[in-house]
């Protein structure tokens, strides 16, 4: 299945017609991210275990009965957001070794709600915008970069 176009609408709709389970999507997405980060280096962190763990968790809420408007959806949270157990570096060398011992509110929020994290985002360097392509992870390539030259479509 190619998932590099579906909309949050099209997932949930698989999901909720029980056509992909969150786990499988989320296995998917991982594969996609394992296939362009090399080369893309959008991802700072990703913990396959972790979003697995999380998508089995969202699969059994959903076999009891459990929904809502997110449940089962695949995220990526900026590395500027702690996530709790999850290393977050701001983009940062400073601070390459915290693992955040709580969830910032968003990521609480996004969790109560059934997404699933696939990872961490790379970043300017605590968010501060100062070098657009050069971050301390290696350089990002831009969006409109991995669309001309083939790894991504509009």
């Amino acid at each position: 299945m190619d998932i590099s176009s579906l909309s949050i609408k099209k997932i949930k709709q698989l999901i909720d017609s029980k056509s992909l389970t969150a786990v499988e999507l989320a296995s998917l997405y991982l594969q996609r991210i394992d296939q362009l980060n090399p080369e893309l280096n959008a991802f700072i962190t990703v913990d396959r275990e972790k979003t697995l763990l999380q998508a089995k968790e969202v699969d059994r809420a959903i076999a009891k009965g459990d929904n809502t408007a997110l449940m089962g959806v695949p995220l990526a949270h900026k590395d500027i957001f702690c996530a709790k157990g999850w290393l977050t570096t701001c983009g940062s060398k400073m601070l390459a070794n915290f693992v955040a011992p709580y969830d910032a509110h968003v990521v609480e929020a996004f969790n109560h709600s059934g997404a699933v994290t696939l990872g961490k985002t790379n970043m300017d360097e605590f968010a501060m915008g100062i070098l657009v392509r050069l971050k301390i992870r290696g350089i990002l390539v831009e969006f409109q970069e991995a669309v001309q030259v083939g790894l991504l479509r509009r």
